[in-house]
């Protein structure tokens, strides 16, 4: 029995990846490239806690913001490098053909919920963002996360973009607000819905968190209804089998 309940999930060692993103076309190549030409004395690990270092480079210079605005552009380098190290990782591993699936899921994933945390909390302290949306949007990202996670176990499919948009997307929108902010300052605008007046930066963070609810919303809603499909017809068919056994004794 328990071995037939093991083969219900899959093995995580053979999952596959699935990363259709808007900025695709520019990052593999980049990737690739880098991979290629990576010194050997970098390792994925080294990559990997490059990538946490770059968080807390992030979420220290969210904060000192509120005393000089030019902090910004460490904020950008910290996004740059973040994406150096959390992009790098896995595929110079698997470049090397050195790949730890196990230990490289888990350390992996356990490292970026600490980064995502650090950078929506530290996005909140900063003058630019209301701290009550900067959390409810790293709700939202957790949410799209566990939401992977959980993919991959039942289907096998490590899938991190929806509607075209992953990670490096929200790197990207990030650094682009930073410089915007930069430049013109955090202007408000007066949103008819709202009939209030609402910062540029809070405007940006309520787009993300609108499009991680109902990428969330809408991926367990039709993912759950194929599962049941599919579950219910190996159901039904073992059900039918037991049947015609009955019959034939």
């Amino acid at each position: 029995m328990a071995k037939k309940k093991k083969k219900e999930l899959k093995n995580i060692k053979k999952h596959h990846r699935v990363n259709r993103i808007l900025l695709g076309p520019l990052e593999r190549p980049a990737i690739a490239w880098l991979v290629e030409h990576m010194p050997h004395w970098v390792t994925p690990d080294h990559l990997t806690f490059l990538g946490l270092f770059a968080s807390i480079l992030i979420g220290v210079s969210y904060y000192l913001t509120n005393f000089d605005k030019n902090f910004l552009w460490l904020v950008n380098l910290g996004f740059f490098l973040n994406w150096f190290g959390d992009s790098l990782d896995g595929n110079l591993a698997r470049y090397r053909k050195i790949e730890r699936p196990r230990y490289g899921f888990f350390i992996d994933h356990t490292i970026d919920t600490i980064s995502e945390v650090i950078i929506f909390g530290s996005i909140g302290l900063s003058p630019y963002v209301d701290l009550n949306l900067a959390l409810l949007a790293l709700v939202g990202y957790q949410c799209m996360a566990n939401l992977v996670y959980i993919t991959t176990s039942v289907r096998g499919e490590f899938k991190i973009s929806y509607g075209s948009f992953g990670p490096t997307e929200v790197r990207a929108i990030a650094i682009l607000a930073n410089t915007l902010i930069f430049f013109i300052g955090n202007p408000q605008f007066t949103l008819p819905v709202l009939n209030q007046p609402v910062m540029l930066y809070n405007l940006i963070v309520m787009v993300l968190i609108f499009l991680l609810f109902f990428f969330f919303t809408y991926t367990t809603i039709t993912q759950g209804i194929k599962l049941e499909r599919k579950d219910r017809k190996k159901w039904l068919k073992k059900l039918q089998k037991s049947k015609e056994n009955e019959l034939a004794e």
